[in-house]
């Protein structure tokens, strides 16, 4: 994965044409540093799953 991939993923995410994101372990920095780079970046719920991959959720309220 790389970080123009990352953000059309996150887009999508966003917009609501995916409901969630498996981001696997191996893809997790390049994802994150897609990520951070966002100015909605606290909408994004990411949830540690067994064996190191993350599944994110867009929320309708910023965490605090």
């Amino acid at each position: 994965m790389d970080e123009t991939t990352a953000t059309k993923l996150l887009d999508e995410l966003r917009d609501g044409k995916i409901s969630e994101l498996l981001v696997k372990k191996e893809d997790f920095l390049v994802f994150r540093a897609a990520l951070v780079k966002r100015s909605d970046f606290k909408h994004f719920r990411g949830i540690a799953q067994r064996g190191g991959d993350i599944l994110y959720h867009y929320t309708k309220q910023p965490r605090s």
